[in-house]
């Protein structure tokens, strides 16, 4: 069974045009292609970014947290209880006061030890502003160092300025060094997210990449650890079937027109969690000059049309993963919308309402 879903997944028809096959991808006269098997090296790389972030978040980002002025608030722990540890994790975070005087019989103990049992055990599960700072700090650091290397990985190549130069040679074009390691960085980092979705904060879903299209139709935002999950294994998945299709020149200009937005937004939260109100505020309002820029123009105007439209004058045929790529970047480019209105409603509240 495996190898016959294994050869109808990579049946040629689905990724590539007519009369190639897996054949022709053979590394040969000094000429590479990108391998799927490649993408096995993203696991080891995510443990490699991970020990990065431990040791980032610990010995950069803290102490630039207490030079911003962010201090390390230590909870207090509730008294050990498994009774009440117990109905905390598998009936309500929120107990009635008919529940709580349960409780307190159930316990031999006093209503007012219950509700302060559970006020301290909530906290817990309140992410501190230092540890909020921390992890923003990981994401800042990621985006940046991956917008600064995507540009100098870009703008030397003739496709970051002529968009059809992106299918001159498709489907026989050479993954340059530099290529395979942004593909790699990409993979990786989002593997590594995958690794840490059980310490790091449960925020509300960011669905900011291809790969979370579908939550919307599936989750309620409340489901946000699920949420994070999907989105982190759709935007590997996506990203892993562009490397396997050899939609390698555009799969990096995706890539470059995401994260030079994102860095600003986690630069001001990271400002926001210091109270630095009015350098939050600059911050915010470049992320969304960045943002309706990147993906509110050039994204449908640059990318979309490189997708949609051109790759009809080098195949009359297209193949099946024209179709799934073009139908996710569609998508995509209605989630931008969205997006962009609700920036431009908290545009609104901080121009009207300063």
């Amino acid at each position: 069974i495996l190898k016959t879903l294994n050869s109808w997944f990579w049946w040629e028809n689905i990724w590539m045009p007519v009369n190639v096959s897996w054949a022709h991808f053979v590394d040969r006269d000094g000429l590479v292609f990108p391998k799927p098997q490649q993408l096995y090296a993203t696991i080891p790389y995510a443990f490699v970014l991970l020990m990065i972030r431990f040791f980032s978040e610990r010995y950069v980002a803290i102490p630039l947290a207490k030079a911003l002025g962010i201090k390390n608030v230590r909870r207090v722990k509730p008294h050990p209880n498994p009774v009440l540890e117990s109905y905390f994790r598998e009936c309500s975070k929120h107990p009635s006061q008919s529940e709580i005087q349960g409780l307190a019989k159930k316990c031999n103990c006093t209503v007012h030890f219950v509700e302060k049992w559970f006020r301290r055990r909530r906290n817990l599960e309140i992410p501190t502003v230092l540890r909020k700072f921390q992890e923003a700090f990981w994401r800042f650091s990621f985006y940046l160092i991956s917008s600064i290397a995507g540009f100098l990985f870009l703008y030397d190549k003739p496709w970051f300025y002529d968009i059809w130069q992106t299918w001159v040679g498709y489907p026989f074009q050479t993954v340059l060094p530099s290529q395979y390691w942004y593909y790699m960085a990409e993979i990786s980092f989002y593997w590594s997210l995958v690794f840490t979705l059980g310490i790091d904060n449960r925020r509300k879903a960011r669905l900011h990449l291809l790969a979370s299209t579908f939550l919307l139709l599936f989750f309620s935002p409340s489901q946000d650890f699920l949420a994070h999950v999907i989105h982190h294994l759709a935007a590997i998945g996506l990203m892993s079937s562009s490397w396997c299709a050899n939609y390698v020149r555009l799969g990096t200009l995706v890539m470059f027109v995401h994260d030079t937005a994102d860095f600003w937004l986690e630069a001001a939260k990271m400002f926001n969690y210091a109270h630095w109100e009015k350098t939050c505020n600059v911050f915010f309002i470049l992320f969304s000059i960045i943002f309706f820029i990147t993906r509110i123009i050039l994204f449908p105007c640059w990318i979309l049309r490189a997708t949609l439209y051109q790759p009809t004058y080098y195949s009359t045929t297209p193949v099946i993963a024209y179709f799934f790529f073009n139908g996710q970047l569609l998508i995509l480019q209605g989630l931008h919308l969205y997006w962009g209105y609700l920036i431009l409603k908290i545009l609104k509240r901080f121009i009207c309402l300063k």
